[in-house]
C-alpha cells in the first residue's frame, strides 16, 4: 500500500533541511578557508614590499659607495684606453665601463656582468703629447719606493715625488703603493683592505701615520721646535738640515730668516753669542761662523787644563772648567776638584776616554749605565778648591745696591737678630727639632732653634689664620750664610699646639723656606729648659709642674737647594786670597722631586687645605728610590713538586718591538726591574691604555697555577658605602702605580722573570698579573690605616676615601691620612686626588651628603650600550647594569627576558627581549639617589609580590637605602597569593640581614594575613622556616 503523502512530504522536508544544514556548514567552512587565505596573502605582499624596498635602499647605498669610490665614466677618462691597441698597457683593471656596479637606476636589480677590458696607458692625451713633444724617448728609469712600515713620512715624499714625475692620476697611487708593500706593512694592509678595499691615497696615508708613527705626533713644526745643540755642531747642523726640508716640503716655508732665527736660537749659550756677533746673513755663513766657534771653544778650554794640570787627574774631566765671564758679574765659578787617587774606581771603564765613555752611555765616576736621575751607588767625598791661575780672574764686587738694600731705613733703627743658615734655605734633615702642630686647626711645621735668637712665623700662616699684626722697629736678621732678611712687622701673644700640648709665644713675621714656625731662644728662655734626647729623639720640657715629652718628626727632608756657587761677601772678598771648602754627603735618604705644577693643581683649594698638600707635598713628588722593604713584601708560594714555569716569548710586529724597548728601558731605569738569569719565564703582551698608550703586562697565568693562593679578603663596596651617613667633606686619594710601590720579596724575585726579544728580565718591586698580588696589596693598606679605618678611613686597594662631618675634622683627618703615607713612603697622583669636595667618584657610585647615586660615566655607558648579538655582549651588560641593581625598583622581573636568553642554547633575540632591554635602559636613567644607613634609627621593610615576581624596598624615614627584586619561576609562580607574599618577606629578610640583625624594624605589606604571622599556627615547611628565622629579629 502506497504511502500517504502527508508522510512523504515530511520525510523529504527533514532530508532537504538536513541537506541545507550540511551545505550552510559547508559554505562557513569555505568561507573562513577564504578569509584565511586573504589574510595570509596580504601578509605575504607587506613582506615582499618590505623586502623589496630595504633592497633598493640597500643598493642605492652601495651605488652611492661605488659612485665615490670609482671615477665618472667619461669618455676622455685616462682608465678607457682610448690611445690605441698599440699603446703600451702599463696598467690593467676593469675600467668604469666595465665596472657592475654603476647605474643601478634604483630599480633593485644588478645589470648583468660585463667582460673586462684591458686599460690604456696611464697618462691622457694631452698629457702623451706634453711628454712626446718634451721629452724624445722613453722616461728614465724610477722604482717605485717599498715601504715595511719603519719611516711613514719618508716613504710618503718619496712617493710624491715619483707621482709628480709619471704624473700618475689618483686612482693608481693606492694600487701602486700597495702592491709595494713588505714586512709589517703587507701584514697591515691585509687587515686594513677588508674594511676599506678601495681606499683612496690620502685616506691610505692618513690611516698608515695612525698606525705606524708610534709615540709621537706627525707634526714637522713641533719636531723642528725641539732640535737643539746638545752635542757637536755637526751633529746639530745635520739634524736642523733633516727637519728643515721636512718642514718645507709640508707647510712651502721658504722664508730664510726664519731659519736662520731658529738655528741660532737652538745653538748653545756659550757659542750662540760668538755666532750672533758675526751677524751672519744666511745659513751657510751660520754653519761656518758655529764651526769656528766651537773651534775655539775647545781650544780655550785644553788652555785651562794645561793651566789646571797638577789639579787634574790623569783622564779628562767630564765636566769643562770655564772661566767666568767678567762682563757678567756673576760669582767665581767652582771647579769641581776630582776625587783622590786612592778612591778613584780602578776598573777597565776607568782606562777608557771621557770620549769614549759618553758614546757608550757609562757614568764617569762608576762605570755603570748612565740615565737621567742616575745615583752611583758608592758614597762620594768631593774637595772643592779656588786658587790663583796664571791668567788673571776678577771677583766680582758687590753691587751697592745690592748692599745697601735697606739704606731707606736709617742704621741707628736697626735691631739685630740672628738666624740658622738653614733657614732661609729651606734646609731639613733628620738631626733638626721639628715637630707637627696646629695653629686655630691650621696644620703648622714648627722648629725649635737653638741658633735663632727670636721666634718668626710665615706670612702665609699669618694670612690663613688672620692674625692680627702691629708695626715694630724694623729688625734686620742675619743668617749664618751672610744674607740678610727684613722684619717688621709683630704678631701679638699667640696660642699654638704641639702634639694636643698648648703653648703660646710672641712671634715676628719673617718669610723663612721649610717651615711655618721658629721657635728660637726667646721661647726657651719662657718654657725654662729643654732636655734633648737625641738617640730617641725625645725633648723634654716643663709647663707649670707638668712635665712635657714631645716625639720629634723623622720624616724625609724636603730640601731646596741654593745655587752650587760659593757666595763671598764684600769683607771676605778683600782680605782673602783661597777659599777652601769641603762637600760631604750626609744625607742617605733619597730626595723626592716637588712637581713643579704643585701650587696650581691645588689653587681651587681652600687656603687650610692648599697649607695641608704643602706640608706634605712630598707624598705628591716622583720617588727617585725604591720603595723599602716592609713586613709586607710580596711573596710567590709555589705548591709542592712544581718545575719552574718557561714559556717560549709571545711574536711582536716592528713598531711594538719599539714600544717594548722604550718600556723596559724605563722600567730600567726607575729600578723596577734587573736582569735575570732565573730559570722561571713567562712571555709579555702589550695592552692598549685609555689614553692610547701601551702597557706592558707579563702573562703569569701558568705562574699562578703552580702558585697558593693567599686568602687574604677583599673589602665588600657595599660595606664600604655604609659608612659614610652624616659624612660631608670628602677627600679621595689615588695611589701612584699602587702595586709598583711594594716591594718584591727577595727569595721570591726570580720567580718573576719574563722574556722579551731584549732579554731576560725580573722585577724588583710587585708586578701586575700575580695571583697574590691585590690580596698582598690591601693586607699592606689595612695595616697602615688600621687604627683609623671606619673611623675616617676607607680602603679599597690602592683608593683611599677620607671622610668627616666637619671641614676642621677633615683637616685633621686628611693630615693623619698624609702622614701616614708619608711615613711609609707611600707616593700619590695628584692629578687624580680630589681633595676637600663636598661630592665625590668612589668606586663607581657618586657620593655627596645627600646620599649614594650612581656614576654618570657607567649609566652613560649603558645608555649607549649596543643591542647583544651573542652571549658574551649579553653577559657585559647584564654585568654592569647588575652592579646597581639595587638603585632599580623592580630589576629582577625587568631583566627577567635577558637572564633567560643566558642558558645553554637559548640565546635568540626576540621583541620581548628587544623590550627588556630597552625599559632596563630607561630604568639605568632614571635611579634616585639612596639614602645612606642610619644604625641609631629603625628601618622600614616593604614587600610585595606579583604573579611574575617579588620585590621589597628597604627605607629610613621616606628615603629608599636599597631595592629588591626577583623574577619568579614556573615552579613558584603556581604558588598561592599567601605563599608568594610570604616568599617575598622572607627573601627581603635575608637579603637584607646584616642591616636587621640587631636592629628594630617595621615590616610593612599590603597582605593582612602577613600581619598576624608570629601568631599563626605552623602548618607548612615555609611557615616553619620563618618562625625559625623571625628568632635573630626584633620586628
Amino acid at each position: 500500500m502506497p504511502p500517504k503523502k502527508d508522510t512523504v512530504e515530511g520525510h523529504n522536508g527533514e532530508l532537504l533541511t538536513q541537506i541545507l544544514t550540511t551545505m550552510e556548514g559547508q559554505f562557513a567552512s569555505l568561507r573562513q578557508e577564504i578569509a584565511t587565505s586573504k589574510e595570509a596573502s596580504s601578509r605575504m605582499e607587506q613582506r615582499y614590499e618590505s623586502t623589496n624596498t630595504q633592497i633598493g635602499s640597500r643598493i642605492d647605498q652601495l651605488e652611492t659607495l661605488f659612485a665615490k669610490l670609482l671615477p665618472p665614466n667619461n669618455p676622455k677618462s685616462p682608465l678607457l684606453g682610448t690611445v690605441g691597441a698599440s699603446t703600451p698597457v702599463l696598467g690593467a683593471g676593469p675600467s668604469s665601463a666595465a665596472t657592475p656596479h654603476t647605474n643601478f637606476g634604483g630599480s633593485g636589480k644588478l645589470p648583468p656582468h660585463t667582460p673586462k677590458k684591458n686599460l690604456g696607458p696611464i697618462f691622457s692625451e694631452s698629457e702623451s703629447e706634453l711628454h712626446s713633444s718634451n721629452h724624445k724617448g722613453p722616461l728614465p728609469r724610477l722604482d717605485f719606493p717599498s715601504f715595511d712600515g719603519s719611516d711613514v713620512t719618508s716613504w710618503e715624499e718619496d712617493c710624491e715625488f715619483y707621482f709628480e714625475v709619471f704624473q700618475t692620476p689618483e686612482i693608481y697611487k693606492t694600487r701602486m703603493a700597495t702592491t709595494h708593500f713588505s714586512g709589517d706593512a703587507r701584514e697591515w694592509y691585509r687587515g686594513f683592505k677588508m674594511d676599506n678595499p678601495h681606499p683612496p691615497w690620502p685616506i691610505l696615508v692618513e690611516e698608515l701615520k695612525a698606525s705606524f708613527i708610534v709615540g709621537q705626533v706627525d707634526n714637522p713644526l713641533e719636531e723642528f721646535r725641539k732640535v737643539i745643540h746638545l752635542g757637536k755642531i755637526d751633529d746639530y747642523i745635520k739634524n736642523f738640515e733633516k727637519v728643515r726640508s721636512r718642514l718645507m716640503s709640508t707647510t712651502k716655508m721658504k722664508d730664510t730668516n726664519f731659519y736662520l732665527l731658529a738655528f741660532l736660537s737652538g745653538l748653545r749659550e756659550e757659542i750662540k753669542h760668538t755666532v750672533g756677533l758675526c751677524e751672519p746673513s744666511n745659513l751657510n755663513q751660520a754653519y761656518k761662523f758655529a764651526r769656528q766657534a766651537e773651534l775655539a771653544l775647545e781650544g780655550q778650554e785644553r788652555k785651562v787644563r794645561m793651566m789646571l794640570r797638577p789639579m787634574l787627574p790623569s783622564t779628562n774631566n767630564p765636566r769643562a772648567f770655564q772661566l767666568p765671564d767678567s762682563t757678567e758679574r756673576k760669582p767665581l765659578h767652582l771647579l769641581p776638584a776630582p776625587p783622590n787617587k786612592t778612591v778613584t774606581p780602578q776598573s777597565e771603564t776607568a782606562k777608557m776616554s771621557f770620549e769614549t765613555m759618553r758614546k757608550l752611555g757609562l757614568c764617569y765616576w762608576c762605570g755603570e749605565k748612565y740615565y737621567q736621575g742616575h745615583k752611583c751607588q758608592k758614597k762620594r767625598v768631593h774637595l772643592l778648591e779656588a786658587s790663583e791661575l796664571e791668567a788673571e780672574v776678577q771677583l766680582p764686587e758687590t753691587d751697592e745696591e745690592e748692599g745697601n738694600q735697606f739704606q731707606g731705613i736709617e742704621e741707628a733703627t736697626f735691631e739685630q737678630a740672628d738666624i740658622s743658615m738653614c733657614l732661609p734655605q729651606g734646609v731639613s734633615n733628620s738631626q733638626t727639632l721639628k715637630f707637627k702642630g696646629f695653629i686655630h686647626q691650621i696644620p703648622i711645621l714648627a722648629l725649635i732653634d737653638s741658633g735663632s735668637t727670636h721666634s718668626f712665623i710665615h706670612p702665609s700662616i699669618v694670612q690663613m689664620n688672620n692674625v692680627p699684626t702691629v708695626p715694630s722697629p724694623p729688625m734686620l736678621v742675619k743668617t749664618a750664610s751672610g744674607s740678610t732678611l727684613l722684619s717688621d712687622l709683630k704678631c701679638q701673644p699667640l696660642k699654638f699646639e704641639l702634639q694636643q700640648h698648648q703653648f703660646e709665644g710672641e712671634f715676628r713675621v719673617l718669610e723663612v723656606q721649610g717651615y711655618d714656625v721658629i721657635l728660637g731662644m726667646d721661647w726657651i728662655a719662657k718654657v725654662g729648659p729643654l732636655i734633648i734626647d737625641c738617640v730617641q729623639g725625645v725633648v723634654t720640657l716643663k709647663q707649670g709642674d707638668n712635665t712635657i715629652s714631645l716625639q720629634v718628626q723623622h720624616e724625609i727632608a724636603e730640601v731646596k737647594l741654593c745655587q752650587g756657587e760659593l757666595c763671598i761677601t764684600k769683607e771676605q772678598q778683600k782680605g782673602s786670597d783661597i777659599i777652601f771648602a769641603q762637600l760631604f754627603i750626609t744625607q742617605p735618604n733619597p730626595i723626592s722631586v716637588l712637581p713643579p705644577s704643585l701650587p696650581e693643581q691645588i689653587s681651587h683649594l681652600p687656603l687650610p687645605l692648599q697649607q695641608v698638600v704643602f706640608n706634605y707635598s712630598s707624598v705628591f713628588s716622583e720617588p727617585s728610590s725604591l720603595p723599602p722593604s716592609r713586613p709586607i713584601d710580596h711573596q710567590i708560594p709555589l705548591k709542592s713538586d712544581v718545575t719552574p714555569v718557561n714559556i717560549r716569548p709571545y711574536r711582536f710586529s716592528h713598531f711594538q718591538k719599539l714600544e717594548i724597548e722604550k718600556i723596559v728601558e724605563e722600567l730600567l731605569v726607575n729600578g723596577y726591574i734587573r736582569a735575570s738569569t732565573s730559570p722561571f719565564a713567562s712571555p709579555i703582551l702589550l695592552v692598549k691604555k685609555k689614553d692610547q698608550s701601551w702597557r706592558l703586562c707579563v702573562d703569569y697565568r701558568k705562574l699562578n697555577d703552580i702558585t697558593v693562593k693567599n686568602k687574604f679578603p677583599i673589602p665588600i663596596i657595599d660595606d664600604l658605602l655604609d659608612e659614610l651617613h652624616g659624612a660631608k667633606y670628602f677627600s679621595k686619594i689615588d695611589l701612584k702605580s699602587g702595586y709598583h710601590q711594594i716591594r718584591m720579596f727577595e727569595g721570591d724575585i726570580s720567580k718573576t722573570a719574563f722574556r722579551t726579544h731584549m732579554g731576560h728580565y725580573e722585577f724588583t718591586v710587585m708586578p701586575f698579573g700575580l695571583t697574590n698580588a691585590p690580596a698582598t696589596f690591601q693586607a699592606l693598606m689595612n695595616s697602615i690605616f688600621k687604627p683609623f679605618l671606619r673611623k675616617f678611613v676607607l680602603v679599597f686597594f690602592d683608593d683611599i676615601l677620607v671622610y668627616s662631618n666637619t671641614l676642621e675634622d677633615h683637616i685633621h683627618h686628611l693630615s693623619t691620612t698624609l702622614q701616614l703615607l708619608m711615613d711609609n713612603q707611600l707616593y700619590a697622583k695628584l692629578s687624580k686626588c680630589e681633595l676637600g669636595t663636598n661630592k665625590v667618584e668612589y668606586l663607581g657610585h657618586l657620593i655627596t651628603e645627600e646620599g649614594v647615586s650612581t656614576d654618570p660615566s657607567k649609566v652613560e655607558a649603558m645608555t649607549t650600550w649596543p643591542t647583544p648579538q651573542n652571549i658574551k655582549q649579553l653577559r657585559g651588560f647584564l654585568g654592569l647594569t647588575g652592579y646597581y641593581r639595587k638603585f632599580v625598583r623592580n630589576y629582577g622581573m625587568i631583566s627577567k627576558p635577558l637572564t633567560e636568553l643566558l642558558k645553554k642554547d637559548a640565546f635568540k633575540w626576540g621583541p620581548e627581549a628587544q623590550e627588556a632591554f630597552n625599559l632596563l635602559k630607561l630604568a639605568m636613567t632614571t635611579t634616585p639617589v639612596l639614602a645612606l644607613p642610619d644604625f641609631d634609627q629603625p628601618f622600614i621593610l616593604e614587600t610585595d609580590a606579583s604573579q611574575l615576581g617579588i620585590g621589597a624596598v628597604l627605607m629610613q624615614g621616606k628615603r629608599p637605602l636599597a631595592y629588591f627584586s626577583k623574577g619568579l619561576g614556573v615552579k613558584n609562580q603556581g604558588l598561592s597569593t599567601y605563599e608568594k607574599e610570604l616568599l617575598a618577606l622572607v627573601s627581603a629578610v635575608t637579603k637584607w640581614k646584616h642591616y636587621l640583625i640587631g636592629a628594630t624594624f617595621i615590616i610593612r605589606t599590603d597582605h593582612i594575613s602577613l600581619k598576624h604571622l608570629l601568631e599563626q599556627r605552623v602548618n607548612t615547611a615555609m611557615q616553619h622556616k620563618v618562625s625559625v628565622n623571625c628568632w635573630d629579629y626584633i620586628m
